[in-house]
């Protein structure tokens, strides 16, 4: 048993290259292992697996407890005296004093733990409540494995390499396998709010919810916020303030991701003003304009006084991310920019150990095309007849993107800012794609799928999503999709591209906008403090103002990406030409190779440009070709 765990524990190594510990109970068959990234507390005294003072409880942690110096005066003599300053032990202190449940409510920060309740024989996991820390968890045969990659559940004897082709279904349409699936049959995610115990001997298990994002919902439109637009943003700005000031607490070197959008700036500011001295901040550039930021960020960090790096990416350096994609994400995972994530993440570990992140702020205030698109125009769509609507899509699909881009461009000059926009060809065609939408639904659906899964995989039903709990007052459509997108994007794309590709580099990716107490305030505001004149984040913008200045700070949205698209017509051809050969998607048995096939045909002639879908396809082709043979 002690040579497996440490097995398994090492397969990690790249997440805790700082100190490895393991323990096992051999009466009870139970092991523990862990490898530590020294954040809070780097001496001894915060090695893991951590005893109780009571020695009742064994716990293994990743993550932060943002508030434990104030766990800590609320316990007070109730925990017996300290061994040291670190977090692992204010949460196992609280476990021990309070109960799992109460430790829970108490905690903000993002984690996932494992705690072994020596008295009544039964495993505890646990994950914070939007799913920023990732735990993986089944029985294998009569053993149950737990851990935050994948990779280290693969790495015991009684793991079985078995895929479960219902998980590849959902994979093709969202990019990302949804939570509470893996990739593999009998692995799953623990949902994010919830928490776990197994007792021994027993072999059901179900993971009991103790803070609801549903429930953020319900509250949110029930309790709405009553104040003027001044009160609101007051309010904002105190709880963005106490967030970052939180997550600003280290024993080590720390920085910030800053892109020179709404999100990370206002990361930056309010890290800035409450600093005694410069902040690191870091960028990411890239040669080809349309994705390029870099001169955004270094115009607001020169603007905010902070100590700045940016890193331009060549072409060359993005391409050898390509092959290490299946051993930093274990499964299947294809948002493009996990790439530049990777890089930024292992370019800012060179100088910090922690960096904060401008996360979330898109699906908390309104901030993807998609909601302000919905709030303006779908209410005007719904009374054009449906007939008439399709034929507009079929008009609008009768050019190709570069033909609409050429048309754009001459009519650039005379267009508003609000109308200005990068890739027009690629949202037109975007657009001609959801003009035949019965409903909201069907509308979102439409614009976050990559493939309709039944006319690419073969032998699988795709996994339905359970969307029938959203709150019936989300009446709005921009406050359904923002719902969904809390509920599924965020965690399952989002925040599992950041920490994945974080911890690939012993780097701590922190989110203050995630902060539970700033997502709950979000919820209760009206839509009009989001969505404003087809622009979204307003109130978000006006708390940056207060910092930067509009000028630096007003510009059309660009995203995170890069320009997958023409390194598939270039550099990358041959090797995805290798990846979506007809008779190896035929011999492999997982996909349909004919419209594969077909739009790989009209991605490099550049009749459409499809980029998302094809990649979806090589991620998992690169994923099976590391992982798949066993």
């Amino acid at each position: 048993m002690g040579k497996t765990i440490v097995f398994m524990r090492d397969t990690m190594a790249h997440g805790g290259p700082d100190d490895a510990g393991f323990w096992i109970d051999p009466d009870r068959g139970v092991a523990l292992g862990h490898r530590r990234l020294s954040i809070i507390d780097p001496t001894p005294a915060g090695r893991q697996p951590m005893f109780s003072a009571c020695e009742r409880y064994a716990i293994v942690f990743n993550g932060e407890i943002y508030n434990h110096l104030e766990i800590r005066q609320e316990l007070g003599t109730k925990a017996a005296g300290w061994r040291g300053h670190s977090d692992t032990e204010t949460l196992i202190s609280a476990i021990a004093s309070w109960g799992v449940e109460k430790a829970l409510h108490q905690c903000v920060g993002m984690f996932a733990f494992t705690v072994w309740d020596r008295e009544q024989r039964c495993l505890i996991l646990a994950r914070d409540r939007f799913g920023e820390k990732p735990l993986y968890y089944g029985w294998q045969g009569d053993v149950f494995l737990f851990g935050s990659e994948l990779k280290a559940l693969c790495a015991h004897p009684a793991f079985r390499w078995e895929i479960d082709r219902d998980a590849v279904a959902s994979f093709m349409r969202y990019g990302y396998v949804p939570t509470p699936y893996s990739i593999y049959k009998g692995i799953r995610k623990l949902p994010p709010g919830t928490w776990l115990t197994i007792q021994a001997g027993e072999s059901t298990m179900q993971p009991i919810r103790y803070w609801s994002i549903n429930e953020m919902f319900e509250r949110g439109c029930q309790e709405p916020f009553i104040g003027d637009e001044a009160e609101a943003l007051e309010e904002l700005e105190r709880l963005l303030r106490r967030s970052v000031a939180g997550q600003m607490i280290a024993d080590v070197p720390l920085g910030v991701f800053l892109s020179g959008g709404v999100d990370s700036s206002t990361v930056t500011a309010l890290m800035q003003v409450q600093s005694s001295k410069p902040i690191r901040t870091f960028s990411i550039g890239f040669r080809e304009d349309d994705y390029n930021e870099a001169q955004h960020a270094t115009a607001i960090a020169r603007h905010l006084g902070t100590d700045h790096t940016e890193f331009c990416l060549t072409e060359k350096e993005a391409m050898e991310v390509i092959p290490l994609l299946p051993d930093i994400y274990d499964e299947p995972f294809s948002d493009s920019s996990q790439i530049p994530t990777y890089l930024v993440s292992r370019m800012a570990r060179r100088h910090v150990t922690v960096a904060l992140t401008g996360d979330a702020g898109d699906e908390l205030f309104g901030g993807y095309t998609r909601h302000f698109w919905a709030s303006r125009h779908w209410p005007r769509l719904l009374r054009i007849p449906r007939l008439v609507r399709l034929a507009a899509s079929k008009a609008l699909y009768s050019l190709t993107p570069a033909r609409w881009n050429s048309i754009y461009s001459t009519v650039l000059p005379v267009l508003p800012s609000q109308m200005q926009f990068q890739h027009p060809g690629e949202k037109l065609q975007k657009v001609a794609g959801i003009l035949g939408a019965e409903d909201g639904f069907s509308l979102y659906r439409s614009l976050i799928s990559r493939w309709t899964p039944e006319s690419v995989v073969r032998e699988a039903e795709e996994l339905q999503r359970d969307f029938s709990s959203l709150q019936p007052a989300l009446q709005g459509l921009p406050e359904q999709m923002m719902a969904l997108d809390v509920l599924t994007y965020l965690p399952d794309d989002v925040l599992a591209k950041v920490d994945r590709a974080a911890m690939a580099t012993s780097l701590e990716a922190r989110i203050p906008l995630l902060d539970h107490r700033v997502a709950e305030f979000a919820w209760r505001l009206p839509v009009h403090m989001k969505i404003r004149a087809g622009q979204g984040k307003w109130i978000l913008r006006q708390v940056l103002y207060k910092y930067v200045s509009k000028e630096l700070i007003e510009r059309p949205k660009m995203g995170f990406g890069v320009p997958i698209g023409s390194w598939l017509r270039g550099t990358l051809r041959e090797w995805a030409e290798e990846m979506l050969d007809e008779s190896r998607l035929r011999r492999e048995g997982f996909f349909n190779p004919e419209p594969i096939r077909r739009r790989w045909n009209e991605h490099k002639t550049g009749k459409r440009n499809w980029q998302d879908s094809l990649w979806s396809v090589l991620m998992f082709q690169s994923w099976l070709e590391k992982w798949g043979d066993h």
